[in-house]
């Protein structure tokens, strides 16, 4: 990361967006419709809900997931045009492929 990687910070962000998105809490469609104006609360944190605690193992299969989608876009983009961001979605998908080896090994 030191030397300003692009590719495996641009990644790691995605894959953590990716992360951060799991760990929110589905919103019933009720909760949506809400009530009256006057009824809703109101206060510091009224606004906030207590997200998800994700396991290891969810984890592990939410970085497989996006790894998967990075080869499954690679395998798609096969004119020579897209050759570039092919590479890229493969290099993406290695390099999270790395992450989950050196996690094992830790």
């Amino acid at each position: 990361m030191r030397a300003r990687d692009k590719v495996a910070v641009s990644t790691l962000r995605a894959t953590l967006a990716a992360l951060d998105n799991a760990e929110a809490v589905p919103v019933d469609e009720a909760e949506l419709r809400g009530v009256a104006f006057e009824q809703s609360p109101v206060g510091v944190g009224t606004t906030e809900a207590v997200r998800r605690e994700l396991s290891e193992r969810r984890v592990v299969e939410i970085v497989r997931a996006e790894a998967a989608e990075r080869l499954d876009a690679a395998a798609q983009l096969s004119a020579p045009a897209h050759a570039d961001r092919a590479a890229r979605l493969r290099t993406e998908a290695a390099l999270l492929h790395r992450f989950l080896e050196d996690s094992r090994t830790a």
